[in-house]
């Protein structure tokens, strides 16, 4: 029996994980419960303590921070599981949105629940849920990639899209620097898609484009900011199989 299909039991005397939503980008978007969560735990784990530490200073909050990113999760996992044993309570954060969706923390929480360690959720914002909502496209079975991958794996990336007749429109965030390329090779393979581009997400200079590819590539000249992107396949392109 895998590991993965144990049920383990809770132990009390252990602290608790809190995996906490952040603004993405408008601090006023922060929940109650998650502002009292940060008050009370013994410890809060960040992506980058510097960007969470302003969070933190805007509603007045003090609490000791360690970070734990992408470069130093596995090297820090065992001391955080440590401390959850001995009953500090942890909450963790990414430096905007929910923790662990594109985000360092998985390893954390499958460990916490194979060592019976309490895992709560704070729901709140998400650039993915927000985006999806803003885009006009049926807000049902969207595939979701994270980061868009770069060059060759991009292209090798869009192809298995093209040929996936069950994805009919998928989300992705892109840098400024690659959107272009990206967009290029979207037109490339998968054709002249509408696509719906958020720009600055809840954030002073936020922007919506809501277009098609060959449009976005003429209105993008000099893109600033985070960027989340949503795709339409082209009705064409669902059971095409002629681009392998």
């Amino acid at each position: 029996m895998q590991g993965s299909d144990i049920i383990t039991e809770i132990t009390e005397s252990f602290g608790t994980l809190y995996i906490v939503g952040t603004p993405i980008g408008n601090l006023g978007d922060i929940t109650i419960r998650a502002l009292e969560v940060l008050k009370s735990v013994d410890l809060i784990i960040a992506e980058d303590t510097r960007r969470t530490q302003h969070l933190l200073s805007h509603y007045n909050i003090s609490k000791p921070m360690d970070s734990f990113n992408e470069r130093n999760s596995f090297k820090k996992l065992d001391k955080i599981v440590e401390q959850l044993k001995r009953g500090i309570n942890v909450a963790q954060v990414s430096d905007s949105g929910m923790p662990v969706v594109s985000d360092p923390g998985w390893n954390l929480v499958r460990k916490c629940h194979e060592e019976g360690i309490k895992v709560e959720i704070l729901p709140g914002p998400s650039a993915l849920t927000s985006a999806i909502a803003l885009s006009g496209f049926q807000g049902t079975y969207f595939y979701f990639i994270g980061f868009m991958p770069k060059d060759k794996n991009r292209r090798r990336l869009l192809r298995k899209i093209k040929n996936d007749e069950l994805i009919e429109r998928f989300v992705f965030f892109e840098s400024p620097e690659r959107l272009r390329k990206t967009l290029e090779d979207i037109l490339n393979i998968l054709g002249d898609c509408n696509i719906f581009i958020a720009r600055e997400l809840t954030k002073l200079h936020e922007e919506h484009f809501f277009g098609t590819v060959l449009r976005a590539l003429e209105y993008f000249q000099n893109v600033k900011g985070e960027l989340t992107v949503v795709v339409e396949k082209l009705e064409r392109n669902i059971n095409d199989e002629d681009d392998k």
